[in-house]
């Protein structure tokens, strides 16, 4: 379904508001998806599927990983803001429909998407009082949708505002005037600050008795709302109006330090940045958000579009695009430089949070001959953003862009070689990540590059690994080192570090495995860093593991699993699991294997492939599977691993870490209070039928299946069918008979 109507109507308040009303009902999730900022139509697919938080490290095209994705999930989408990419998003929509028959699509856009199957709903403007019927109540009138919002949003800025008999009808003449836009109350309702109801009444007419050059004519809505924005922008000052202008090139938020950086000079000093903001926000032009410590800003689109406007009258856009780009290749410049280091996380976190303004700095640099080399630099510099979020495959196709328009051979052209091909590595691509590194490699020695040498031994390393030849990469490993140690570069010899342990356990030489992941341990804590020391922990848990110290082993593993969680990296949670499923066959606890196998089922899927860059460690998979089915018997071993399978991503990682008793514990099988008919009605509940669904599955009455749900939650105590879900989840874990860790009879 498409809601359209113009700007301000309200098209995405009541996609959110339906969102939160449906939500229980989609059993594969609600994800809400702005394509405001996006302004090349080829990343569509990508925005998507970073808006629904798919890990992909595999080759497969954005389309079809949302199409693999979706195939059996009940999922609504919610994509907003359409307008300006129509046809695409109406391709997008359509496949996706046709592959995944219980995907639903709710989208926003100021005209329909138009393709078979799509329904459209206009949004109306709120519902505006009878002027010429009889007098209503004024209790009724409050109730009225416009009035209400008005009275609302006037006492969020006049608290002692109240709807009375003497200002009530210039409060109904304001909203009919306004024709019942939201967007047009709301910021109508601002001015109350320095007007009262009456003037701001008699303002208003004057306004829009300019635009229908005094006559009776009713102004087409747009017109109402452009009049009234154009109001906005006469009640700024000439600074706040500058300053508008100039955060609209910014995408999606942006916060103090970027509007200094980026929207001062020109009039308007660095200093006076934070008094402007405070009045944008205080007028309702910038939306003040929280992000833990940090306050963001974002105009509504519709705003950031007129701000836009007047941009480009000054003649500015150019330079403050410009600004813009330099501003996020620095910040990404810096984020690279501070990776290693104690304030790497919140780096990680920053940058998430920059995403649409680092995807349109990009833009930019690609779109431009002349700065494609410094795109090529800002995509390497972004290498780790791209593999610790959603965005490996949008990093690896930023780079691949820029390899593409600029072959000139030199240092960015050969680190952006080596940073991709470490991409390619995760995603399995090894014949790619070769020539590569291939290439790397010769610009690295024409040009006397140590680092690009350096990191083109690590990557050609990880290649042998891959393969299953660790006399080679041991190899490749040493150099690697040997360079990195030469150019001090503590990021590149931790990794190499990490690699190389891993390496030599793979060989059975436990004693060089052991110094070297000391010597990494200890680099790591002496800068203050954490996602390498993840990964070598991760590393040694695998060797002590071997050398059978179970304990020790789990300890190392729990520790990197709790950091990596907290820094949301997918990939480095896989690898976690697996040790400690792998650690968990050894000790015979067969039933805590199988559900982390699971659990790891659905973990590889998301992320596109398992095991992703660590292939050499699959065998301990493979073997962990074998000894745990043959253990347990395939009835218990597939129950395990469903119930796994079935756990929430954060039960999941509570379970592995062992913080989840309820999951962790099997509770004796109680008496249960409902009936027959009724458990099998509140299993169909569970599975997100409704109402309607599961009375023909029974054929049953619609009236019948409903008075059974009534009885359900009157028994339980419940009010909701999302605790009928859960109740009956954990019946089922409840009613699992166990057989002993041990495999036993």
């Amino acid at each position: 379904m498409t809601l359209t109507g113009v700007g301000g109507v309200g098209k995405t308040r009541l996609a959110l508001r339906v969102a939160l009303d449906v939500a229980r009902d989609f059993r594969g999730g609600v994800w809400f998806v702005e394509l405001a900022a996006v302004e090349n139509p080829d990343m569509l697919a990508q925005v998507v599927a970073e808006a629904l938080e798919i890990r992909d490290h595999s080759l497969s095209s954005p389309v079809e990983v949302l199409a693999e994705y979706l195939r059996d999930k009940q999922t609504l989408v919610i994509l907003d803001n359409c307008e300006h990419l129509v046809h695409e998003c109406a391709v997008l929509a359509e496949m996706l429909l046709r592959r995944a028959p219980q995907l639903s699509i709710l989208a926003t856009s100021r005209e329909a998407l138009g393709f078979a199957g799509e329904q459209t709903l206009a949004v109306p403007t709120l519902p505006l009082p009878d002027i010429d019927g009889a007098r209503v109540p004024i209790e009724r009138l409050a109730k009225c949708d416009a009035v209400c919002l008005f009275t609302e949003r006037a006492r969020a800025v006049l608290p002692s505002f109240a709807l009375t008999e003497d200002n009530r009808d210039v409060v109904v003449g304001i909203c009919r005037r306004l024709d019942g836009l939201p967007l047009g109350i709301e910021l109508a309702a601002v001015r109350l600050r320095a007007l009262s109801v009456q003037q701001l009444h008699e303002r208003l007419d004057d306004r829009f008795r300019l635009l229908t050059a005094g006559s009776r004519a009713v102004l087409p809505r747009h017109q109402t709302l452009r009049a009234l924005i154009d109001w906005s922008y006469a009640l700024c000052s000439e600074k706040e109006q500058s300053l508008w202008a100039r955060v609209s090139v910014f995408a999606g938020s942006l916060d103090l330090e970027a509007a200094e950086a980026v929207c001062s000079g020109d009039g308007i000093a660095r200093e006076e940045i934070l008094d402007l903001v405070c009045g944008l926000v205080d007028k309702s032009i910038l939306i003040r958000e929280e992000h833990g410590p940090q306050a963001r800003y974002r105009l509504l689109e519709i705003i950031r579009q007129y701000g836009m406007e007047k941009l480009v009258a000054t003649g500015q856009e150019a330079a403050l695009k410009q600004r813009h780009l330099d501003y996020y290749r620095a910040l990404s410049a810096q984020a690279q430089e501070q990776l290693f280091g104690p304030s790497q996380v919140s780096w990680f976190t920053r940058l998430r949070l920059e995403h649409a303004n680092l995807h349109t700095a990009l833009e930019h640099c690609f779109g431009d001959p002349s700065q494609v080399a410094g795109g090529l630099d800002m995509a390497a510099d972004l290498l780790y953003h791209w593999i610790s979020g959603y965005y490996l495959g949008e990093g690896r196709r930023w780079l691949d862009r820029g390899l593409a328009a600029d072959s000139e051979p030199s240092e960015a052209r050969a680190r952006a070689l080596w940073a991709s091909s470490w991409l390619a590595i995760i995603q399995g691509d090894l014949a790619s990540a070769t020539t590569m590194l291939k290439e790397s490699r010769s610009i690295g020695e024409r040009l006397g590059l140590d680092s690009v040498l350096a990191y083109v031994a690590l990557y050609s390393g990880m290649i042998a690994m891959c393969g299953g030849d660790a006399e080679c990469a041991v190899t490749h490993y040493r150099e690697a080192l040997a360079r990195h140690r030469a150019t001090g570069d503590p990021v590149g010899r931790a990794l190499t570090l990490i690699r190389l342990s891993l390496a030599y356990t793979f060989r059975g030489d436990s004693e060089p495995a052991i110094s070297l992941g000391d010597e990494c341990l200890a680099l790591c804590d002496a800068h203050g860093e954490g996602w390498h020391k993840a990964y070598m922990m991760m590393a040694l848990g695998v060797e002590v593991w071997r050398q059978g110290d179970a304990g020790r082993a789990t300890e190392l593993e729990a520790r990197s699993l709790s950091f990596n969680r907290e820094l949301d990296d997918p990939l480095g949670v896989g690898v976690n699991l697996e040790v400690l499923a792998w650690i968990a066959a050894t000790e015979k606890q067969y039933r805590r294997a199988a559900r982390l196998l699971g659990i790891l089922e659905t973990v590889w899927q998301a992320t596109g492939g398992p095991l992703s860059g660590f292939g050499h460690l699959s065998h301990y998979h493979d073997e962990c599977v074998l000894h745990t089915r043959q253990a347990l018997g395939d009835s218990a071993f597939d129950t395990a691993f469903k119930h796994g399978a079935q756990l929430t991503y954060d039960e999941a990682l509570a379970y592995a870490l062992r913080e989840d008793k309820q999951v962790e514990e099997t509770p004796a099988e109680a008496p249960s209070p409902l009936t027959p008919r009724e458990t099998e009605i509140a299993g169909l509940v569970a599975q997100g039928m409704t109402n309607k669904e599961i009375a023909a599955s029974l054929v049953i009455s619609q009236r019948t299946a409903e008075g059974h749900i009534e009885h359900i939650l009157s028994k339980l105590g419940f009010h909701s069918r999302a605790q009928i879900a859960v109740w009956v989840g954990e019946q089922a874990r409840a009613a699992d008979d166990e057989p002993p860790e041990n495999g036993g009879q």
